[in-house]
């Protein structure tokens, strides 16, 4: 097998004023509130690891008046190479979370990023980068609650490549980091419940060799949202079925403990922007793009 291409960059927003103000998905409760030291505590650590197994990792900082900004998965979605590095940025669903593309534009362009955008401040269609994954030369975006389908024509158009959209169904798994996990050229993490059937049907042909997550592994452990490097997936939790099937499959794997930032609703992938996703064996162009739906 093919390891990925990508997964040994990042960037991540240091958890400065992370916090749980308002409830936009079903994990979030005001009411529970994290434990800022030791949120800042286990993003760190998780921060080490990440370089310890030889990624880069680069680090935002985090404005006060967005608390979410620490789930850095979703300010955009970078291509390095695709005619210069670019990357689409997002546009929330949420006008809670819409502050946080400015801050994210202006960390990009410094760094010598061109950036684009399918809708901004509320106009035009809604994109969120933790809905989007290079697999099998596509790029599979979900969509649903968060991203809209309108959005996977201006991304095909854009970038000029074949975008396959899976409808979410799912409220707990409202982006499909939270469903899909891709391991390397011919395997991912997949959990079908997060999606509607024709949905599911057209993700479980796409991977040719599928690790099926239940509902209850996916909701209760978080651990389709993790990262891999190389052959070593570091996940919040891991349960033992899916580390006999990982290791079977010759991957190591690393926990790291990141429950602070299960009260807002995202875990490891949540909380890390891939900056290598190339244009090359996960990603082939199409010129004018190609949108392609279930069923």
């Amino acid at each position: 097998m093919t390891e990925l291409t990508w997964g040994r960059h990042y960037a991540a927003v240091e958890p400065t004023a992370f916090r749980v103000e308002y409830a936009i998905n079903p994990f979030m409760d005001p009411a529970v509130q994290p434990d800022g030291a030791l949120a800042h505590a286990q993003w760190t650590e998780m921060v080490r690891v990440l370089r310890s197994l030889g990624a880069r990792v680069d680090v935002l900082p985090q404005r006060d008046d967005a608390p979410d900004m620490v789930y850095a998965m979703n300010l955009g979605l970078a291509l390095p190479g695709h005619g210069g590095d670019r990357v689409v940025l997002s546009h929330m669903r949420h006008p809670q979370r819409r502050m946080e593309t400015g801050s994210a534009a202006g960390w990009f362009e410094s760094a010598g990023w061109s950036t684009s955008y399918v809708g901004r401040d509320g106009v035009g269609a809604h994109l969120e980068a933790g809905d989007a994954f290079a697999f099998g030369g596509d790029l599979v975006v979900g969509y649903g609650p968060r991203t809209e389908e309108l959005a996977l024509k201006a991304l095909a158009t854009d970038l000029g490549l074949r975008v396959r959209g899976l409808r979410i169904t799912h409220p707990g798994m409202y982006h499909l980091d939270l469903a899909f996990c891709p391991l390397d050229d011919r395997r991912a993490m997949v959990c079908p419940a997060a999606l509607d059937d024709a949905s599911a049907a057209a993700l479980l042909d796409l991977v040719p060799e599928p690790l099926v997550l239940t509902e209850e592994e996916a909701l209760s452990t978080f651990c389709a949202n993790s990262v891999v490097v190389g052959r070593t997936v570091v996940m919040p939790a891991c349960p033992p079925r899916v580390r006999a099937q990982l290791e079977e499959w010759g991957f190591e794997v690393v926990l790291v403990e990141v429950g602070e930032f299960h009260k807002g609703g995202g875990s490891v992938r949540c909380l890390t922007n891939p900056l290598d996703v190339t244009v090359g064996r996960e990603l082939v162009p199409v010129p004018g793009g190609e949108v392609v739906l279930p069923g």
